[in-house]
């Protein structure tokens, strides 16, 4: 029987109230998930042909517009692949986090449009297949639920919900941008980490910090075919302030369009960058 929405709903609408450019919307069972107008079945963009062509279109056009010249064809997919994978990880991670329930969504259950009006991450149309869950959760009942016996399991889990959709995805992008096996899972550690730790800074309370200790122990590093740790660390302020960072175990290459703009967690931006940036962002 297929996962009710009622499973998920709870995290999605949370997440939809701190990050409302990202709407995420679960299908009914046996609707296949949307490939008319704007949106791009996940499966065609694995494909990688006339599908992901036209993904990559809109990226060529957008980085043209932005920045006043064209990128080389490998950047412009790395681009699109970030653009694709950073929302998709929280179709997964999200759920983890907020609700200790952890969705399969295979390629062929998930459909993506970013050319809705007012939405600038776009919509994900998303019908799990399964999810795990703890054993005291009362979804544990519910139809599609698979029981996890512990946190650890839990975030095998996790480990292997994101692999299973991001696998196909990664071997349809790679050609394009050039990267094989380790590059292509380092830019999958990056968005798990990235995503989560940036909606929790969203949710407040604390979140951020519990979201940095979970993707600590979700990804310590050995945890094939990710890449690296989740790579947190700690800097400190010209007032002694703790400011937290951590480098990527990836190069979006977004120097190659602005060589004096790396990203703050870029393995390329010294200490010292990374510290003025923390203080004015912190400001």
């Amino acid at each position: 029987m297929p996962v009710p929405p009622s499973a998920l709903a709870d995290a999605y609408t949370r997440l939809a109230e701190v990050f409302p450019g990202l709407e995420i919307t679960q299908p009914p069972a046996g609707r296949p998930v949307p490939r008319h107008g704007g949106w791009v079945a996940a499966a065609d963009l694995a494909d990688g042909a006339t599908a992901l062509d036209a993904f990559l279109a809109w990226d060529d056009t957008q980085i043209r517009r932005d920045y006043g010249q064209p990128a080389r064809p490998d950047v412009v997919a790395g681009f699109g692949l970030h653009r694709y994978a950073w929302p998709v990880c929280l179709l997964i991670t999200v759920p983890w986090f907020l609700l200790r329930r952890v969705p399969r969504f295979p390629v062929t259950h998930v459909s993506y449009d970013r050319t809705a009006p007012g939405l600038p991450m776009g919509r994900l149309a998303a019908r799990p297949t399964t999810f795990a869950c703890l054993p005291d959760d009362p979804a544990a009942i519910l139809p599609g639920a698979r029981v996890a016996p512990d946190e650890e399991a839990l975030r095998a889990e996790v480990r292997a919900a994101v692999a299973e959709h991001l696998e196909p995805v990664l071997a349809g992008f790679g050609p394009r941008m050039r990267r094989r096996g380790r590059a292509l899972w380092g830019m999958a550690t990056d968005e798990i980490v990235e995503g989560l730790w940036y909606v929790a800074h969203l949710f407040g309370d604390g979140e951020q910090d519990r979201a940095r200790r979970e993707l600590e122990l979700l990804l310590p590093g050995a945890t094939k075919p990710y890449v690296g740790s989740a790579a947190f660390r700690e800097l400190t302020g010209p007032n002694g302030e703790s400011l937290p960072t951590r480098d990527r175990a990836s190069c979006c290459m977004f120097y190659t369009l602005r060589p004096e703009d790396t990203c703050a967690t870029c393995p390329r931006t010294c200490d010292a960058d990374r510290i003025t940036r923390l203080v004015a962002a912190a400001g």
